[in-house]
């Protein structure tokens, strides 16, 4: 038993991609079963234009999680999968969830503005999967990506600038028959581009933190408020010297730094289960 847990497809992703990607799948299941009893959630939990008179705020967060049908769910969970299992082991668990939610509000706010009026209701997790997209592209852009019936490899630097641009033309084209929520893509990737660039500027070394996550940090410290202090006991133990503890880290970083350059250069898939680990270690740090 212990050994099928610990070699499963899901218990390999990351456990914020991995709820994600559960939490979607049991939306659209009761999307797709409750509208044979007569009940649309795509409309209660789709998000509508501000002043549509049925928008609610809840919307801004359950539309992301709602699909219109298998595909719409494939297609996003599959890049979900794919780009956002290695931002989460790059980043740890805490900074993946805000960016994630962050740029889907994001991506909603923006759509909603645009079809102001509108009762149609906006669904998917399109705008949140486009700021991973840029999120990505950012952070390694010169890995080669494929695109489905393209054989030649495209750096995802140039992919997250051409799939902008062609959204960007598709927005303002406004062409008939198109249902697809373009500004909202542009939305996530905007709300993206600007969160990434406020953690550089505001968190230095912005991999991860490297000291921990900052929500984690704030649990504890709350907790701490409340939780009995144990009684002091002496122990001795001999410290570890600066220059032991400078050398150590200087070594784990070294190493850390050597498996992103080989995520660089030829994906995360390329890693050995000892380096995911490692990688997975350092992200939870």
């Amino acid at each position: 038993m212990s050994y099928y847990q610990n070699n499963s497809f899901l218990s390999n992703i990351p456990v914020v991609t991995r709820n994600l990607l559960i939490i979607n799948v049991i939306v659209w299941l009761a999307c797709f079963v409750l509208q044979y009893s007569g009940i649309y959630l795509f409309n209660i939990l789709g998000l509508h234009g501000f002043a549509s008179g049925y928008f609610y705020v809840f919307q801004l967060v359950t539309y992301m999680f709602t699909h219109v049908d298998f595909w719409h769910l494939f297609f996003n969970m599959f890049a979900l999968y794919m780009f956002g299992r290695v931002l989460e082991t790059y980043w740890g668990q805490a900074r993946f969830l805000t960016y994630y939610l962050v740029t889907g509000i994001g991506a909603g706010i923006i759509q909603a503005l645009i079809s102001f009026y509108s009762p149609v209701p906006i669904i998917g997790a399109s705008g949140a999967v486009f700021g991973i997209l840029l999120a990505f592209g950012m952070i390694f852009p010169d890995v080669p990506l494929y695109l489905m019936f393209i054989p030649v490899p495209i750096k995802a630097k140039y992919m997250v600038i051409g799939y902008g641009l062609l959204e960007l033309y598709m927005g303002f084209s406004n062409r008939t028959g198109d249902n697809v929520a373009h500004f909202a893509h542009l939305g996530g990737m905007l709300f993206g581009i600007i969160l990434i660039l406020y953690w550089r500027k505001h968190n230095g070394n912005w991999r991860n933190n490297r000291g921990g996550s900052y929500l984690q940090t704030v649990k504890n410290k709350l907790g701490g408020l409340f939780k009995k202090k144990p009684p002091k006991m002496n122990i001795h133990k001999r410290p570890e010297t600066d220059w032991t503890y400078n050398a150590r880290k200087a070594n784990e970083n070294r190493e850390i730094d050597r498996i992103l350059d080989k995520i660089k250069y030829s994906g995360y898939d390329s890693l050995s289960e000892d380096e995911k680990k490692k990688l997975f270690k350092a992200g939870k740090k």
